[in-house]
């Protein structure tokens, strides 16, 4: 077994979570979001997040709106919409919960005798 197959799968599972996280407070387009998964080393490339956006907007998450852009083509913006937003909660809460799940399970402990 691979670790980088691990890893990938590991990274593929909260995608989704780290992209509607990082539309929470403004619209961006692809670019950027790409570009703020990688400052936080998650290694994503444009033919993986495409689908995925098409996927969350067809779930009611996420809409989009097309904007002129002053060094090319229109970009497309993608924001949550309320549906999003209250998903997004949702998501906090049970990575909140996750999180110190395994941690729990993770963490050394002294052995019982």
């Amino acid at each position: 077994m691979k670790i980088e197959n691990t890893k990938a799968q590991m990274r593929k599972g909260v995608l989704e979570y780290c992209i509607l996280s990082i539309l929470k407070d403004e619209d961006a387009y692809v670019a950027e979001i790409l570009e703020t998964l990688k400052d936080a080393k998650m290694l994503v490339v444009e033919g993986t997040i495409y689908p995925l956006l098409t996927r969350l907007k067809n779930a009611g998450l996420l809409n989009y709106r097309w904007e002129e852009s002053t060094s090319g083509p229109p970009r497309k913006y993608y924001g949550l919409t309320e549906t999003g937003k209250l998903f997004l909660n949702e998501l906090n809460t049970t990575w909140s919960e996750l999180q110190n799940a395994v941690n729990l399970v993770t963490s050394t402990k002294t052995s019982k005798k």
